[in-house]
């Protein structure tokens, strides 16, 4: 952990950088990321009254991530908070798993200090990147807000973990909950809080070597689709499957036999929608989510294909449960937003 600066009076934010956009700089061909996190920092003004220890963890474009890779910011994550003088957390991370990993440290986050995470859409030293606002605002929102959880902080905008995805391929403006309000607002050296979002009970820290990690696959439905792709992960060794279905969770009676079939062998099954917004509800039959469910897939509410299968890795990571499914369905509940009212809270307050 390199150290930046670190008066005593002020408040200690640790940086995690794991490469993404926001490390990126140009390759010949293309853009990558390579950069440190201390060179990322650098980019950033600080916050007043805030100052910042980085951590190096690794530097990747992030649709390279992998499971123990997350798991690995998971455990550093808890390593880093162990330390009672750490007032919060900041990763810096690439923007096309970001909903993955916000998801995951959500699920087993229970200190009231926040865990921020934040990237960017236009590579590090761009004349109108974005990466250096981001990180400003990651900042401020670590060192002021306490009780929301995991966050994702983007073009001045506080969102919760869960139900949180990326929207926009290239757009600042690129994540938000399509089926909910976002939590609050930065702006003028303040966060806004807007809202609190109720969590689960998190989980205890998984006790896994890299090597052990089960098989999650995902898997779509659309016209003409028929469940050979379901079949070959369960003959691939896949413990956990998310069916992407249509509409409110609607595929076709053979996909109900696949997962009849797959749940019989012990795989656990998330239903999930490839629609934008909404709730996967129990509405249609011959094939619709009626008949999925019957079958054991369990409906994954308002979250979504990345996030879904987080949540199925979790539950098969937790070698205490008896059972797994249950453990499943109690990460997928959807406990509702609760106004909090315009909450102010800033480092000039």
């Amino acid at each position: 952990m390199e150290r930046v600066q670190t008066p005593e009076q002020q408040r200690r934010i640790v940086v995690i950088s794991t490469g993404g956009t926001i490390a990126s700089r140009w390759q010949g061909t293309g853009f990558a990321a390579d950069a440190s996190g201390r060179d990322v920092m650098s980019t950033a003004a600080l916050p007043e009254g805030i100052s910042v220890e980085v951590v190096d963890l690794f530097s990747v474009n992030s649709p390279r991530l992998t499971s123990a890779q997350q798991l690995t910011l998971l455990r550093t994550v808890h390593d880093v908070l162990a330390d009672p003088d750490v007032a919060g957390v900041v990763v810096a991370h690439g923007t096309d798993t970001l909903e993955e990993s916000a998801f995951l440290l959500d699920l087993y986050h229970h200190d009231p200090r926040p865990v921020v995470l934040t990237g960017a859409q236009r590579p590090m030293g761009t004349e109108d990147g974005d990466g250096p606002n981001n990180l400003y605002d990651a900042l401020l929102t670590a060192a002021s807000v306490r009780g929301l959880g995991v966050l994702v902080v983007f073009d001045g905008k506080v969102h919760a973990a869960r139900g949180t995805v990326k929207t926009q391929t290239l757009a600042l403006d690129a994540f938000a909950d399509p089926s909910g309000p976002r939590l609050g607002n930065v702006g003028f050296g303040k966060v806004t809080v807007l809202r609190h979002a109720e969590r689960p009970e998190p989980l205890g820290l998984p006790d896994v070597t890299p090597g052990a990690l089960p098989r999650v696959d995902m898997v779509m439905h659309h016209v003409d689709a028929d469940p050979l792709l379901l079949n070959a992960a369960v003959q691939a060794g896949a413990q956990g499957i998310v069916l992407i279905a249509t509409g409110a969770g609607n595929a076709t009676p053979e996909f109900v036999d696949a997962v009849a079939a797959a749940v019989e062998r012990g795989v656990l099954v998330a239903l999930t929608t490839r629609v934008a917004a909404g709730p996967v509800t129990e509405i249609y039959t011959h094939g619709g989510a009626v008949d999925l469910v019957a079958a054991g897939a369990v409906p994954t509410g308002t979250l979504r294909a990345g996030q879904a299968r987080i949540a199925v890795l979790a539950a098969l990571l937790d070698t205490e449960a008896d059972s797994r499914n249950e453990v499943l369905r109690r990460l997928l509940e959807q406990p509702a937003g609760e106004p909090a009212g315009a909450v102010l809270a800033g480092l000039s307050a």
